[in-house]
Order: C-alpha cells, then structure tokens, then sequence
C-alpha cells in the first residue's frame, strides 16, 4: 500500500476514532465509563447525519474545505456515496429555489437517508485495515 494512502487511511480512522469515543473531561483520568448525567454517544445514524450534512452544506456554500476527498472528510464509502446524492440534489434545488432552500434539502436528506441505510457505515469490499 502506498504511504499516502495508508497516510490518509491512518488519519481518518484516528478522525472516526475520535468522533466516535468523543471528549472526556481532560482533567478527570478516570478510566471509568460516563456518569449518569454525562449525554449518552452519538448512534451511528446520528454520527452519519452529521457528517453528511455538515461536508454537504460545506460543498453547496462553496466552503474552502468542500473539495476534501471522501477519507478526509471521515466518511465511509457508503456515506460518500450519500452524500454525492444529497449534494447532486441539492444544486439542483439551490438552482431552483436558492443557497437556504438547498441547505434545508441537505438537513432533511441527510436526516432520511442516514436512518434508511441504519447510519451507512459499510466501506468497500476492497477495504483492507492498515498493516
């Protein structure tokens, strides 16, 4: 595997990782689970809505960081391939009706398609984990 790939392999499974365990209290060093009171983790469909719909309205307000591939924005190969649908249309709306229209679309979209496809976390068969 190429040291690029395995590069951009490695930061976005640190990057899935992070999301995924999310912040602690830095100053706690407990090893122990989250208390009570702490918000319970995200469900992969949440983690998938939010991540679809954040790089979606990214590409559609023509942010600097829209043309990140799909590795670095942290998405699987199945929420890429939603993602590509939502922001295909959504263009189409924000021709239609306009930027607020098509950032709208991309909320509710990413919403559906994200809990039809129970947070789309599936990669490719060519997949391999880092060696």
């Amino acid at each position: 595997m190429r040291a690029s790939v395995r590069g951009r392999l490695t930061c976005a499974s640190l990057l899935l990782a992070a999301v995924l365990t999310g912040c602690g209290d830095p100053g706690s060093g407990s090893a122990a689970g989250p208390s009570p009171s702490s918000p319970s983790p995200d469900s992969p469909v949440q983690l998938c809505t939010r991540l679809i719909s954040y790089w979606a309205e990214q590409d559609i307000i023509g942010s600097r960081w829209a043309g990140l591939d799909w590795e670095q924005k942290g998405l699987s190969n199945e929420q890429f391939g939603l993602y590509d649908d939502i922001v295909q249309e959504a263009r189409a709306e924000q021709r239609r009706r306009g930027k607020d229209a098509a950032l709208e679309l991309v909320r509710r979209r990413s919403a559906e398609r994200c809990a039809a496809a129970n947070g789309a976390t599936h990669s490719s068969e060519n997949w391999r984990p880092p060696t």
